[in-house]
């Protein structure tokens, strides 16, 4: 047997050059390395079954790698398939990728799962994983593929498509030429158990998935299509050790406490009436009373910033989402026109066009940049159902639209600023924790790559002057333009897509935008799209989820309650709800027939801030009874002290 050369990393990253023997396998290279469950030969991930050739260079991947729970849940995935094909031999199979988390499968049967066939389905999983059933990889034609799987007419799709998926059913079928096929062997036999199309790379064997849990199931449309057939989906979490998923548990736990579109129904916030259609919210009084202070503290600090107010039309004719490219490259998330006097009008998907119109209105001169232009813009964009989710994916969306226009030598300052309020805006609601993520030029691209190398680092300079962690996104910017996506992390840790800035290296062309520079020659302004909140629909549920429901002062709904111990009592409170009414405080006396245990609790599950309770010996002494959502209560605090306490901290906006 020959000699075979490698370059072989260890768990740690340290290089050691090895000389195996021909048929050496990645596994045989880290038997004695645990936790190891798959390769990355020359930078492409492999099973740990790959043999590597004279000069290749082999990586480890761990289970606990991002790399190695992405393979495990992939893994997972195909048991699950496995699982319910032999308890519903119906069954066709649809698509089984891993997700954020955790992983999903999609099948077509005949009715939809319940909690107990999941509970069944799980079952069989675990003697599936017991067996330790090993994924042996083998490479096929697309005919051979075909007859194998000629049962499978999903399958059949994906071999048709091959190479050209675009989605998630890329992990079944890949970029190239070659489809696999992965037999689930029995451990002792040899015999195929089940078989399933897939790119790989997977897990050793079943043996391998040391945590799973089924969580839920829904319906889901085939390849996210309406116009195709819907399936049934079944979501599951697997983890490195039971440790970790049972930590996951607790944290799908929290979230569900947690989520927005109950704790809306709860507080009487918002909701989705079915006559209007999904993805359409309607604000009650108690929800428009913080979205009207979330609005109108930014306007404020928009004000204080130099902005500019602009206000733009729900609809517009055709032809100027001709000019900007939306009916080129958006129309698929448009809401179909409407037909008036001889021409069509389409509901504005974005407010970026208006802006430029504005602009456009009459001559600009250098002297006037940066312009920033300012809008809470209503949009509407036609989502599909399956994605529609509460208030952070909705049909109907108003945002914090503003683009900023200026000459090339204002936008690298002009950027930084922009990080820099945007951040600053962002820590005033009680949110700390960012990351950005910079997404430079795709392959696929329109401009000067000059324009490109300009603006990127404009952007890659803002990012440093803020001190923020970033990731370059290579490739993944729009084909006009790069951008910075501001990420942040709620109480929880959960990691949230928020604000937006956008160097548009194209619409200053398409609609002709020029100012006048100081030699006095026409010259294109540079645009600066960016979304703060993103939406203020998706950041209310946002802040609702951070903060489960208990907004900081300045921003609930009712900030104070009075709770008379009897009726007695009213006119005392109804006095000092007077004196904090007239200081710009939001408050109820409670002066219902129910007894103060019952209001008490009352406002703590409505979550308001404070409580003063009065009774004979507070009216005598000109002060209440002073109670936090926490539970804590203070007696005897003389009123002025508690007016002034409650005025204090939602003036400061303390997050308490």
């Amino acid at each position: 047997m020959s000699d075979v050369r490698l370059t072989v990393l260890d768990r740690r990253g340290q290089r050691i050059e090895r000389q195996v023997t021909t048929g050496t396998t990645a596994a045989d290279l880290y038997r004695e390395e645990r936790g190891v469950i798959a390769a990355r030969l020359n930078g492409e991930l492999r099973d740990l079954a790959v043999e590597p050739r004279d000069g290749d260079t082999v990586e480890p991947v761990t289970v606990d790698s991002d790399d190695g729970r992405s393979i495990l849940r992939h893994s997972t995935a195909h048991v699950l398939a496995q699982a319910v094909q032999e308890l519903f031999p119906e069954a066709k199979l649809g698509i089984g990728p891993p997700i954020e988390n955790g992983f999903y499968y999609d099948f077509d049967v005949s009715r939809p799962f319940n909690p107990e066939d999941l509970k069944a389905i799980e079952a069989r999983m675990r003697e599936i994983v017991k067996a330790g059933q090993p994924f042996a990889r083998r490479e096929v034609g697309d005919d051979e593929a075909k007859a194998e799987l000629a049962a499978e007419p999903y399958k059949l799709e994906l071999i048709g498509i091959k190479g050209g998926a675009g989605d998630e059913a890329s992990v079944e079928v890949g970029g190239g030429d070659a489809l696999t096929i992965y037999d689930n062997l029995d451990a002792k036999s040899g015999e195929l158990c089940w078989k399933d199309l897939c790119r790989g790379p997977h897990l050793p064997t079943t043996r391998h998935i040391p945590a799973f849990r089924l969580l839920r199931s829904a319906g889901a449309y085939w390849r996210g299509s309406e116009n195709n057939p819907q399936l049934q989906r079944i979501y599951g979490t697997a983890w490195e050790s039971r440790g970790a998923l049972d930590e996951h548990l607790k944290l799908l736990a929290e979230a569900e406490r947690r989520d927005h579109r109950r704790l809306g129904a709860e507080l009487d916030l918002f909701s989705f009436p079915p006559e209007i259609g999904s993805g359409l919210a309607v604000f009650h009084p108690k929800g428009g009373i913080v979205r009207r202070t979330m609005e109108d503290y930014a306007r404020r600090r928009h004000e204080e910033a130099g902005y500019e107010f602009v206000y733009s039309p729900h609809i517009a004719r055709s032809t100027l989402f001709e000019t900007s490219g939306h009916l080129q490259w958006y129309a698929e998330n448009m809401y179909p026109p409407m037909e008036m006097e001889g021409a069509r009008y389409y509901p504005k998907p974005m407010n970026c066009p208006f802006h430029f119109l504005i602009y456009r209105s009459r001559g600009r001169s250098y002297r006037e940049l940066p312009l920033r232009l300012f809008e809470f813009g209503t949009v509407y964009r036609y989502e599909k159902s399956g994605v529609v989710h509460g208030l952070t994916r909705v049909r109907g969306l108003t945002q914090d639209d503003s683009h900023i226009l200026c000459t090339p030598e204002q936008l690298s300052d002009e950027l930084a600023s922009l990080m820099a309020f945007v951040i600053d805006l962002l820590r005033d609601f009680g949110l700390t924790e960012f990351e950005a993520e910079l997404a430079t030029r795709p392959d696929k691209y329109v401009g000067e790559i000059a324009e490109w190398n300009t603006a990127e680092a404009a952007l890659r300079h803002a990012i440093e002057a803020a001190d923020l962690p970033y990731v370059v996104a290579e490739g993944e910017g729009a084909f006009y333009a790069p951008k910075i996506d501001l990420h942040l992390r709620d109480a929880i840790g959960r990691r949230w897509q928020i604000s937006t800035l956008q160097v548009d290296l194209q619409n200053a062309r398409l609609f002709d935008l020029e100012y006048q520079a100081a030699d006095g020659s026409r010259q294109r302004p540079w645009i600066i799209h960016r979304a703060l909140f993103g939406s203020i629909e998706r950041f209310f549920g946002i802040l609702l989820e951070h903060y489960a429901g208990a907004l900081p002062p300045w921003l609930a709904p009712v900030q104070v309650v009075g709770i008379p111990i009897s009726d007695a009592h009213v006119p005392y409170l109804e006095q000092a709800a007077g004196r904090l009414r007239a200081r710009g405080i939001r408050v109820e006396v409670d002066a219902s027939d129910e007894r103060m245990q019952k209001k008490i609790r009352t406002a703590q599950t409505q979550k308001i801030p404070y409580m003063m309770l009065a009774g004979d010996r507070d009216v005598a002494q000109k002060a209440v009874s002073f109670r936090y959502r926490n539970g804590e209560q203070r007696n005897g605090v003389p009123i002025d002290e508690a007016i002034e306490e409650v005025v204090k901290v939602v003036d400061a906006r303390i997050q308490v």
